[in-house]
């Protein structure tokens, strides 16, 4: 069992600092992942914000079946496919914000992409589709087994595989468009 899935043992017993615990892990990548969705970073804030309170009010049962962190990243895909459903595609912001926003969400980022290589690698992944942006994150960046990321995205592992295959030749297509040269290990 994972610590996520020890802290949130302790949170069902009564111990608030187990709820701490996971947002203190998994707020910036969940954030992170949620704006893969929503294309806005205070939009996936509060979508990680929802899904915390979530945890925190309904308390959902943990199976154990999957991590605790593919299953906390499945019930935010859930919130974000709800939210993006009832917004329709309507602007919720007034454009004087958006600057803001986009300097709230370019410090996110820095902070959580460090190498200038990063960033560039960064950058191609936000021109893929959001399909493949998003198992590329998760494998790569979060870490998540195949089988992991099949649960948070809904997907079996045949259709993870070809995901991440037709990702990762996008991803080096972008790439290769930038200039970037693969150094020879």
């Amino acid at each position: 069992m994972d610590n996520g899935a020890n802290s949130y043992r302790r949170f069902l017993s009564g111990d608030d600092n187990g709820l701490a615990e996971i947002v203190g892990a998994y707020k910036d990548g969940l954030i992170l992942f949620l704006n893969g969705y929503t294309g806005s970073i205070s939009a996936a804030e509060e979508l990680a914000e929802e899904t915390f309170f979530r945890l925190m009010i309904k308390k959902p049962g943990y199976s154990g079946k999957s991590s605790f962190k593919s299953w906390l990243y499945a019930i935010g895909r859930h919130i974000a496919c709800d939210f993006l459903r009832k917004r329709s595609g309507t602007a919720d912001e007034p454009v004087e914000d958006m600057a803001a926003v986009l300097a709230d969400e370019a410090d996110l980022e820095r902070s959580y992409i460090r190498s200038e290589d990063r960033i560039t690698l960064h950058a191609a992944l936000k021109r893929l589709p959001g399909e493949y942006r998003r198992v590329l994150w998760l494998i790569y960046f979060e870490d998540f087994s195949n089988a992991e990321a099949g649960v948070t995205l809904g997907k079996n592992s045949r259709q993870i595989r070809n995901l991440l295959y037709r990702a990762k030749q996008s991803l080096k297509t972008e790439l290769e468009k930038e200039g970037f040269e693969y150094e020879d290990y």
